[in-house]
């Protein structure tokens, strides 16, 4: 541990020019590193991740031995993975004894660890350091959320965790398919426990990494049984990595979400209320309850073409100048700066994964009055936008649906006030 400190704190003071103090380890939150190494060069932070991989192997499998040494279960090994209480438990086991044996029955062997929880625990954690590098790689590196990131890791972590599960000896196909599942159940709560992530994206992410873990697993198993050379097999893990780090960005593709609703107004009462609203009543809706950002007022600067609109929500403000006014009829503006697009959910405070961070964007946005017969109005709201996290297909399905969930809001809130002004 002290060489460890000492490796850090050295690296951190030449390219950061920061002192690095023992206490900071007790923070899991990336934003403390983030904060630390700002001014350091790209590189420093994914280096520290990497250096810390031996040792989180070391410190792994010491307290593995360790705790069936001490008649605990071997299991609670995974106990060094939570920050804060794995100290504690690393204390503890230094002052629990073995389990006495008794005289009567002398022959009875010591504690051993048994060799499939060796290899399936072995899996685990290569595929915990596998996450944590390519993560730290290609999003905080990067800053790409891309094709590599959302299918290498997820094959890869069920590859490596099978390959490992069945170097020493053949295991069935099932039993390497849970290691595989779990692996990938695991890594995914290790980003949540180190505030990588949210629980709610981390859960969102689950369904696809469990997919792609399947052919990973079994390629793994395969390669286990068949590949005479451990190296070789080993060495494809890194491939994951290795391909986030060269792979090129592409341009995401623009979307678009139309609602309309009819109101029981003229145009000229609705638009009044299109250009500026007071606040909306507090959200109810279920997507908003989980923490997506909900429209909470609109408000404009100025007049015509060249003013400013800012709709506030509860994560901030969305800056919007605006560049059509046909009044009563359309009212059209691009999204200059926007706000977080939700609050993630996690056991820590002021959380903020990189993908709250311009992976999705609205771009435009627009108001189209149509009037109807009856002194009543058909009122449009159009918002274009992109989701930079691949697979894209994926990610705007439920984009599309929080879109659509703030134009009913923003909609309704329009209608009743328009209605209740025209009565």
């Amino acid at each position: 541990m002290a060489f460890k400190y000492a490796l850090d704190a050295t690296l951190i003071w030449l390219f950061a020019a920061v002192f690095w103090k023992p206490l900071d380890y007790l923070s899991p939150l990336w934003s403390t590193r983030e904060q630390v190494l700002r001014d350091a060069p790209a590189w420093l932070a994914p280096a520290l991740v990497i250096i810390t991989l031996p040792f989180l192997w070391i410190g792994v499998s010491m307290t593995l031995r360790r705790a069936v040494n001490a008649g605990v279960s071997a299991w609670s090994c995974l106990l060094f993975f939570v920050p804060g209480f794995n100290y504690v438990w690393m204390l503890a086991l230094c002052f629990m004894a073995p389990p006495r044996i008794p005289a009567r029955r002398p022959a009875v062997p010591l504690p051993q660890i048994d060799d499939r929880l060796t290899s399936a625990l072995l899996g685990v954690a290569a595929s915990i350091g596998i996450t944590l590098v390519t993560v730290g790689v290609g999003i905080y590196l990067k800053r790409s959320y891309s094709t590599g990131l959302f299918l290498g890791v997820p094959f890869t972590i069920g590859y490596i965790s099978s390959y490992i599960y069945n170097r020493r000896r053949p295991r069935s196909v099932g039993e390497s398919v849970v290691i595989a599942l779990a692996s990938v159940t695991i890594a995914g709560g290790a980003l949540v426990v180190f505030a990588l992530e949210g629980i709610f994206c981390a859960a969102m992410a689950i369904p696809i990494a469990m997919f792609l873990a399947l052919p990973g697993a079994l390629l793994g198993r395969l390669m286990a049984q068949h590949v005479v050379e451990p190296g070789t097999g080993i060495g494809m893990a890194l491939l994951a990595p290795l391909f986030v780090a060269a792979e090129p960005r592409a341009a995401p593709p623009v979307h678009e979400v139309v609602t309309v609703v009819e109101i029981a107004a003229p145009p000229e009462v609705v638009w009044r209320h299109v250009v500026s609203f007071p606040d909306l009543p507090p959200p109810t809706e279920f997507v908003f309850r989980i923490g997506v950002a909900a429209p909470t007022r609109a408000r404009i600067v100025g007049t015509g073409v060249g003013a400013t609109r800012y709709c506030d929500f509860t994560t901030g403000s969305f800056v919007e100048p605006i560049t059509a006014w046909d009044e009563n009829r359309l009212l059209a503006f691009d999204i200059t700066r926007q706000a977080p697009p939700m609050t993630e959910w996690s056991p820590y405070r002021d959380v903020n994964p990189p993908h709250l961070d311009g992976y999705f964007r609205a771009t435009h946005g627009e108001f189209r009055l149509t009037a109807l017969p009856g002194g009543r109005t058909r009122l449009e709201g159009r918002t274009a936008y992109v989701v930079d996290m691949f697979p894209q297909r994926y990610w705007t399905l439920p984009a599309g649906r929080i879109v659509a969930a703030i134009h009913e809001r923003v909609l309704r809130h329009i209608a009743a006030l328009a209605e209740e002004e025209s009565r």
